[in-house]
């Protein structure tokens, strides 16, 4: 899974999507505080946007942070058997 999301088109998507996501879990969470404490509509949508704004960028730099950690740890998964497989030849 974690070759898949690291192609350039499907990491894309995967980003947009993480954005949306936050997004949405943002605007929900500013509608259920906003309407927890009773606010006027206007008031709780324009709080809620930017929750969405917020949720959504932070959501988005966790996944860059994520895909560049997978990336690092494929690549040096990759350096270690070809060390491995170097060492094994040389030895026979």
């Amino acid at each position: 899974m974690a070759k898949l999301l690291l192609i350039d088109n499907r990491a894309g998507l995967f980003m947009r999507l993480l954005m949306i996501l936050g997004g949405l879990i943002g605007f929900l969470i500013g509608l259920a505080l906003g309407a927890a404490q009773g606010a006027a509509l206007p008031q709780v949508i324009w709080r809620s946007s930017v929750a969405a704004f917020v949720a959504g960028v932070v959501l988005r730099w966790w996944g860059k942070v994520w895909l560049s950690s997978l990336q690092k740890e494929l690549e040096a998964r990759a350096a270690a058997a070809a060390a491995k497989s170097e060492i094994k030849s040389e030895t026979l």
